[in-house]
């Protein structure tokens, strides 16, 4: 089953971006792929509808699965699927709790308020899965067939909706695409990208400024890649990334030792944890002179930030908090 650490691959990395290649053409051809022969016609939705209230859709592993033309009962396995799905105006009968969480994400609050809770991030109860009678389930990045299999004899209309490298653009469209909404999803990122120019460009002396993007781990500070999707979302507000952390990937580092610790620095320095042994760690690591000898420290730009939103593949919603406590931190 794929692990809550969900940053990091679980194959080699070469391996991984291999395979996430083809999982992120898989699910651009479901969310705008060319309905032609030529492929020229690039803005079409590769869909294909039946006479029988359905439409055909390929998931992020290029799976084609047949789906309800409108789906009325969706359960989502990911807090990335749940958040997609809420940002598109729909209410899903089941979902998991959110990562690292032992409870469904706060940042949704009141939306998902009622919901029935069918297991955790990417571990399913079926019994509880099979008591919310889905007509469309949400499978995020999972990678444990069996557990696939068991889901699929609930409802056929089981969809992988993350290959490993896919940014939450490329995922929520291909959401959409599978709830009939992409035109919707299209709206909903073109305002969030707004939304995020505008903000960046009202952080006054910061704007432009480098940001440090760090979860701290039980045993030492990871930063994440440039295509991580905290760090996407700075970048869409015009920041700019340290130099020791200008890498492309949408991965983290591994934890790094106390010695190496000037890796996370940056103008701003944004800290996340996960678990509550890695919020001891970051605690016992604050009381140390080379964390407080850390320019960002010494200046007092140094933020804790909600781990279960800033150190997940994230969402439409999710996105506009990392903006928020973006623009809340370096606004003047």
């Amino acid at each position: 089953m794929t692990s809550p650490d969900r940053l990091l691959p679980s194959v080699p990395r070469r391996a991984a971006r291999a395979l996430a290649a083809v999982g992120a053409a898989a699910l651009l051809l479901t969310g705008c792929g060319g309905g032609s022969d030529s492929g020229s016609d690039a803005t079409k939705n590769e869909s294909k509808s039946d006479g029988g209230g359905t439409r055909t859709v390929k998931d992020a592993t290029g799976t084609a699965v047949k789906v309800p033309a409108n789906p009325k009962r969706i359960v989502t396995l990911t807090q990335e699927d749940l958040d997609a799905v809420l940002a598109l105006g729909i209410k899903p009968v089941g979902i998991t709790n959110g990562q690292g969480l032992n409870k469904p994400p706060a940042y949704l609050g009141d939306k998902v308020k009622g919901i029935n809770v069918v297991g955790n991030l990417l571990q399913p109860v079926m019994d509880k899965v099979l008591a919310a009678k889905p007509d469309l389930i949400l499978a995020g990045d999972m990678q444990d067939q069996q557990v696939l299999k068991q889901l699929r004899e609930i409802t056929p209309a089981t969809l992988v909706t993350m290959a490993p490298a896919d940014d939450w653009k490329l995922s929520f469209r291909g959401v959409a695409n599978a709830v009939n909404g992409l035109d919707k999803a299209n709206k909903v990122i073109a305002d969030y990208e707004a939304r995020a120019k505008k903000a960046g460009e009202e952080l006054g002396e910061n704007k432009g400024a480098e940001v440090s993007i760090v979860r701290w781990n039980p045993d030492g500070p990871s930063w994440m890649e440039k295509k991580q999707f905290a760090s996407g979302v700075a970048l869409d507000m015009g920041l700019k990334r340290p130099k020791s952390q200008d890498k492309d990937g949408n991965a983290h580092t591994p934890a790094l030792s106390l010695e190496k610790i000037n890796e996370i620095d940056g103008d701003w320095l944004f800290l996340s944890t996960l678990t509550s042994d890695g919020e001891k760690a970051l605690k016992d690591v604050q009381e140390k002179p080379a964390y407080k000898d850390l320019n960002a420290v010494k200046k007092n730009h140094a933020v804790t930030v909600n781990g279960s939103v800033w150190s997940t593949r994230g969402g439409p919603l999710a996105s506009l908090v990392v903006v928020d406590d973006i623009t809340k931190a370096l606004k003047k």
